[in-house]
């Protein structure tokens, strides 16, 4: 037997030393496992998350029985290997302690060779609750640090907020769109390895140059060996093998291997081109003998940010393989607030979703965690950039010895564990703080700085900058050179005075313009408010009504009922919706009628954002909007639900994204204007066609234009003064139509304009009608409306998506939709005829 290893299961728990053992799921968490024994109510529900917050100040221990036989006694390395403890761990074998563990996101190994035996061994894992280990910590610094979405108070300790001092998911301790629940538990998987061979215990491909005509490589390869051996190291890739005579020594120890691959297929993300990806091997062989063997999966390209002066001040722009990139895309947060509920089909869900809706980018921010690698494998597989952040948010941290070694050794994990995966496109240190506290600017950022002395000051500046400015940034140098650090998002650059902090809109560094939400500012800023590279922007809504009655029931079916107001973690959120609603949309009929008008409130949100930053191109180079998903069912930012249903913002935003996309914008100075912006390679010639409707259908002039795109670029296609464009027409009784077809027919982009907004149109009662497309067996229809239809809702008793969803009808024109079922860890979508469909209008939810 060269090589053994037993996956722990059958493992029990308890509160700490009190009552009887009970069966517990490992991965899981401690309130997984209350909950699947009846012991506790289902968290999200009402407001059961305010009644479980005595869970994190127990102790909690899991504890299971393996059996060994003789054989394991022969082998020569014997550890136990955990992927994730959460989070402050001791782990004991046979009543001995082994390791103690204080870091949720990274690996704890730990020889065990001389505390097995044959037959039974006890493993018993002692949880430490992160409020009763860190409590003191605050006490002992002897002033609070900035956390300033640690809702402490939720949680029974008042003003204490100590998040700080745990590498644990910042979220877990709440935040301004997710429950505080501090796990804990066993959350990735936990193993017995025993070998008395060699092992490769990593392999990375290191990318030195890549090219269309070659990619010079090199094979990392990290061996562990028991004793000294001679042989062969032997990598292979794409039907070719190269070979090296190596000789090991007794331990750990790295060896390198060059490799060179003449013409490579490369990774392209989404719109660019095919996701190739090659799989290497690595084997240490003596003759025919495979002493040892290691497969990474990883794709080629070169990959860089483009940060190059200009006259408007410094680009922000990703580029790949030399092509430069748009970055569409959003910001992702972990999908469950208990993160071993998070099955396979859940993170294809939304890495499908992401694909379909035409994004190439997302951004894995830093309240969360270092996501599964199932994510970023998909992410490899479907094309999407990862814009990977640290797990550091919105909170200064403390400097001490052992804080530090922490996070040094997380870094390093982090860093090698992902860095095969040709999606990861830049390391970002941390979110928010550096223009939070804006060190270098007085009465600027979040207000931190205020309470604090100089000398305290500059104590925790100087802990940031060991954190941000040196220690991540080493670690990313050492081990995944090649792919660019950025210390904060957002930052102007790192210059060590007042122009570091972006905490104004310049003309360089990436932007989180929150002047729309969190200000209360129109929509129409989003059209002057533009930065080189919109990394966070957003606007809230609620989930529809099937989400919202799991966690809330008929009577809870108000704006500031204590239920509704447990579900919306934004402070003044629920009134903000509906300050905004006022501005924009009619007056909803009731509160099932207002779920409605926040999705569209929400989608022409963030359409007017992304439409702006695409008709900037290339002074503006990217946009993220904030959010693509939720950790619970909740009134808040994301374009798809807890369930993984589709908001309004979810279609718009794939409508927006497209690569051919037709924007339409009134202007301060009193014109209308058309754009086109193409993210096409290649030049697109075709047809541009422009009429002015009544609201009755009727038309009142058309014009027609060539345009010609060309490849990566933006420009106005057609321009008039409002005044001449409506001749004396009503701005609120007529709408404009714009239809862009390529040169053999085929329509790219359509939009309607109007010139009111919707709360000032006077709509009149659709008659909507469905048919089924002929032949289609019920997989597609049409909807036709007597008159203008505005935001047509189709719903389907199934789980799924529908080709188009939330659009308008002009009287007459149909519209072809089909639908697809949500599909499951291997598959995507699958078409089918939607049961049950419901097809309603903006006019339906009006009073």
């Amino acid at each position: 037997m060269r090589q053994q290893e037993i996956t722990l299961g059958n493992w029990e728990f308890r509160a700490s030393g009190e009552g009887d053992w009970l069966a517990a799921t490992v991965p899981g968490t401690v309130h997984t496992d209350l909950l699947n024994n009846g012991l506790i109510p289902p968290p999200f529900y009402g407001k059961n998350e305010h009644e479980l917050q005595w869970i994190d100040k127990k102790d909690w221990e899991y504890r299971t029985t393996i059996e060994l036989g003789e054989e394991w006694q022969q082998l020569n390395r014997k550890e136990l290997v955990f992927a994730g403890l959460d989070t402050y761990a001791d782990v004991y074998v046979n009543d001995v302690l082994a390791l103690s563990a204080n870091n949720m996101f990274r690996e704890w190994r730990v020889d065990v060779k001389g505390l097995l035996c044959t037959g039974s061994n006890v493993i018993r894992i002692l949880f430490r609750s992160a409020v009763q280990e860190d409590l003191p910590k605050l006490e002992q610094l002897g002033y609070a640090l900035p956390a300033s979405n640690d809702q402490s108070e939720l949680g029974g300790l008042a003003e204490q907020r100590i998040s700080i001092f745990a590498r644990k998911a910042p979220y877990h301790y709440g935040w301004d769109w997710g429950p505080r629940f501090l796990t804990s538990g066993i959350w990735r998987e936990a193993v017995l390895e025993g070998r008395d061979a060699a092992a490769i215990s990593d392999l990375y491909i290191r990318q030195n140059a890549v090219g269309p005509e070659e990619a010079n490589l090199t094979a990392v390869v990290e061996v562990d060996a028991p004793a000294e051996w001679e042989g062969m190291l032997r990598i292979s890739a794409d039907g070719q093998e190269w070979m090296q005579a190596v000789t090991l020594k007794e331990g750990k120890q790295t060896l390198e291997l060059d490799v060179t691959i003449d013409h490579p297929k490369l990774w392209w993300c989404r719109g660019l081109g095919e996701p190739q990806l090659v799989l290497f091997r690595a084997e240490l062989v003596q003759g025919a003998s495979v002493e040892a063997a290691r497969e990474v999966r990883t794709g080629l390209r070169e990959i860089k940010l483009i940060r190059a002066k200009d006259e408007q001040g410094a680009s922000f722009a990703f580029e790949l393989n030399g092509v430069p990139v748009f970055a569409k895309g959003a910001n992702h947060i972990p999908n469950d607030s208990f993160l071993t509920d998070v099955t396979a089909e859940r993170y294809r869900h939304e890495i499908a979703t992401a694909a379909e809706s035409n994004m190439n980018m997302l951004r894995v921010w830093g309240g969360g965690i270092y996501e599964e690698e199932v994510f970023y494998r998909l992410c490899d597989e479907y094309g999407l950039l990862v814009w990977q952040d640290f797990m550091f948010a919105c909170s200064m941290y403390p400097g001490d010895e052992d804080f530090l070694i922490s996070v040094r050794k997380e870094a390093e994990y982090n860093v090698k564990r992902l860095r095969n995966h040709p999606c990861i496109a830049l390391w970002c240190g941390n979110n928010e703080i550096d223009s939070a506290w804006s060190h270098y600017e007085e009465n600027m950022g979040w207000g931190w700085k205020e309470g604090y002395t100089t000398e305290q000051r500059e104590e925790m500046w100087a802990h940031y900058e060991e954190i941000f400015h040196n220690i991540l940034p080493e670690a990313v140098a050492a081990h995944h050179p090649g792919v660019d650090y950025w210390p904060s998002s957002p930052l102007r650059e790192l210059t060590g005075d007042s122009s570091q902090h972006a905490t104004r809109i310049m003309g360089e560094g990436d932007v989180h313009y929150w002047g729309v939400w969190h200000a209360t500012e129109p929509f129409e800023n989003y059209n002057s408010k533009v930065g080189r590279f919109m990394s966070e922007y957003g606007f809230q809504s609620f989930p529809e009504l099937k989400s919202v009655l799991s966690y809330a029931e008929e009577q809870d079916m108000e704006l500031t009922s204590e239920v509704m107001l447990a579900h919306q973690k934004n402070g003044r959120g629920n009134l903000l919706i509906k300050d905004y609603m006022e501005m924009y949309l009619p007056q909803p009929k009731d509160f099932k009628a207002f779920l409605y008008m926040s999705q569209i409130l929400q989608a022409e949100a963030i359409r007017t954002a992304i439409e702006s930053h695409r008709r900037n191109k290339p002074y503006c180079m990217g946009t993220l909007y904030w959010q693509m998903n939720d950790c619970w069912p909740v009134a808040s930012w994301a374009g798809m639900d807890y369930y993984g249903r589709w908001k309004a913002l979810q279609y718009t935003v794939r409508r927006s994204f497209q690569d051919v996309l037709l924007s339409v914008v009134n202007t301060e100075a009193g014109e209308l204007e058309i754009h086109a912006v193409s993210d096409l390679r290649d030049v697109c010639a075709g047809g541009l066609q422009i009429t002015l409707h009544q609201l009755d259908g009727s038309v009142i002039k058309e014009w027609t234009r060539g345009v010609v795109l060309e490849a990566d670029s933006a420009a106005v296609v057609f321009s008039a003064l409002l005044a001449e464009l409506l001749d004396g027409h009503e701005p609120g009784n007529v709408l404009l139509k714009a239809v862009l077809q390529s040169a053999d027919g085929v329509e790219l982009d359509s939009k309607e304009h109007y010139f009111v907004r919707a709360k000032d149109m006077l709509l009149s009662e659709p008659v909507l009608t469905v048919t089924e497309v002929p032949g289609s067996g019920g997989l597609s229809f049409t909807v036709v409306s007597d008159v203008l239809a505005r935001g047509v809702y189709l719903l389907s008793e199934d789980e799924g998506i529908f080709s188009d969803n939330y659009f308008d009808l002009l009287p007459g024109q149909a519209r072809t939709v089909s639908f697809a079922l949500r599909g499951n860890a291997e598959q995507d979508w699958i078409p089918a005829a939607p049961r049950g469909l419901q097809v309603q209008s903006m006019f339906d939810f009006m009073v």
